[in-house]
């Protein structure tokens, strides 16, 4: 049974993506910082009949992450995790500004750098970003996380081109506006045009299901119809 690591798996996106995995035959490793939550997200995955295994791991921490995913040999792993302090940049605090970089960025270098070595030994395996489309459109607010989602297109294609000859396929899943607890929102009916995380997570199935010698690099999704006097996203 090939194993799928899922990072920021105890809720929204991560936890869509590790529910949709497991039902694809995944064993799933979700990874998160807080336990109750992953281990409600786990217990839900294996009542449903699928695999999955908790590790609570604060992805931004390098010591941890190497103590924990170094030497891991895992077939999928998907960059889930991620924050935003969506603010004006005069309003964004330096500790704001420092843990978007640690999370959104910094976070990628050390789970990734941790895992991939067994994916290259074998030849095979797959590195799934989530970004956003934030990360080529400005908006007022997003000087820091639109930032640090450009940060995850490009890292992502050169990461791409770097491991392509070893096997390893590396792809990026750009969502709109999707109806989660991001960012300390509450969903509620106005957030009904919204996609869904399970629509991110169908997308996700589908990039990494693709045959050995086709790759889906880059994935946009979005919601179909968007309320006037939204900005489009």
């Amino acid at each position: 049974m090939p194993t799928a690591l899922v990072t920021g798996a105890s809720r929204g996106i991560g936890r869509a993506i590790a529910a949709r995995l497991a039902r694809d035959g995944y064993e799933v490793v979700a990874a998160a910082r807080g336990r109750e939550e992953l281990d409600t997200a786990c217990a839900e995955i294996v009542a449903a009949g699928g695999r999955c295994r908790s590790l609570v791991l604060d992805v931004s921490d390098p010591q941890a992450v190497a103590a924990a995913l170094t030497g891991a040999e895992v077939d999928v792993l998907i960059n889930n995790a991620g924050i935003g302090a969506l603010k004006p940049f005069m309003e964004t605090t330096a500790a704001e500004w420092q843990r978007m970089l640690d999370v959104n960025v910094n976070a990628l270098y050390h789970v990734t750098h941790a895992v991939l070595p067994s994916m290259i030994a074998k030849r095979s395996g797959h590195v799934c970003t989530i970004g956003s489309i934030a990360g080529r459109g400005a908006f007022v607010g997003g000087s820091c996380y639109a930032a640090t989602k450009a940060f995850v297109t490009s890292w992502s294609e050169s990461l791409m081109l770097e491991l392509r000859e070893h096997g390893v396929k590396v792809s990026v899943v750009m969502p709109g506006s999707v109806a989660t607890h991001f960012n300390d929102h509450i969903p509620s009916d106005e957030d009904a045009w919204k996609l869904g995380a399970d629509d991110v997570a169908d997308t996700v199935s589908y990039v990494i299901s693709t045959p050995p010698n086709v790759l889906v690099h880059r994935a946009e999704v979005r919601t179909l119809t968007v309320p006037q006097g939204r900005a489009r996203r």
